[in-house]
């Protein structure tokens, strides 16, 4: 298991500050989401992917994945509901997938989208589903695994569970479509680790590692989980993917360097058994 860092909660800084700050931090990897003060992406274009490659090499570090912004309110909603809007939607993600095939990442986060809350949700699932698929089967052919992630109850109403995703799967019927834990909306659903392993096993390729109270992505040592149990069962369970400090509490705005430095020293003290 390896760690990488996150610019979410960096928004403040540029993102050049992000990657001196992960280099100063010991970061090797990092997992790069779309905030557009960073890296601006939308369904007509992006800004220089060679700005990535140079920083990159510069920092000597490696951006391990790409995290599209697709919650409310933001427009890139899987499960939207007019023609005009899937269009969008779809060339939005797949040029997320692009700038992800670009930079030899090992994956795209995605997520089920959300419904309006006056629709019927097994409509939003079925649209969500059918996006899902058009997606999964161009990142297949760029080489890019697409990693679903559940949402917690204030999100969406899709995709909050282990029981969610697994129908989720079901329905969107793509061997390329695999699945990312998110530890925030794990502990929300009331469920562990060892639950998602148990059902996903070596389908879980990615991880967002964060502390909480039970939720809130914050960093390690300001919530109540216990770091090492956590990656005492990662490891029992053998997992090999990433680990990404996903921490977006507003409270780390100011010195979001501090917040990586706490992650990286406490995942480094830890031993497996």
């Amino acid at each position: 298991m390896e760690v990488s860092a996150m610019n979410c909660h960096h928004r403040f800084y540029t993102l050049e500050d992000f990657f001196k700050s992960a280099h100063e931090n010991g970061f090797r990897n990092v997992e790069l989401w779309s905030g557009p003060m960073h890296f601006y992406l939308d369904y007509q274009q992006y800004d220089d992917i060679q700005i990535l490659k140079e920083l990159e090499k510069k920092y000597d570090i490696k951006i391990i994945g790409v995290c599209p912004e697709q919650t409310n309110p933001k427009p890139n909603n899987m499960a939207a509901k007019h023609e005009d809007e899937q269009k969008r939607v779809y060339h939005y993600f797949k040029n997320a997938i692009d700038i992800a095939h670009f930079l030899n990442a090992h994956q795209v986060v995605v997520t089920s989208g959300w419904a309006y809350l006056s629709e019927n949700l097994e409509e939003a699932r079925t649209r969500s589903a059918q996006m899902m698929r058009k997606l999964a089967e161009y990142a297949q052919i760029q080489g890019i695994p697409l990693a679903i992630e559940a949402l917690q109850p204030r999100e969406s109403l899709l995709v909050n569970t282990i029981s969610d995703l697994k129908d989720y799967l079901e329905l969107v019927n793509h061997e390329n479509l695999k699945i990312c834990l998110d530890l925030g909306a794990m502990a929300k659903a009331n469920e562990t680790i060892k639950d998602y392993f148990e059902t996903f096993g070596s389908r879980i390729i990615h991880c967002h590692f964060v502390d909480g109270n039970p939720v809130g992505h914050m960093a390690w040592g300001d919530g109540n989980r216990n770091m090492c149990e956590d990656l005492d069962i990662l490891h029992q369970y053998d997992y090999q993917g990433y680990l990404s400090f996903e921490i977006v509490n507003q409270m780390y705005y100011q010195q979001p360097h501090l917040a990586d430095q706490k992650c990286i020293e406490l995942f480094n003290q830890w031993r497996p058994k």
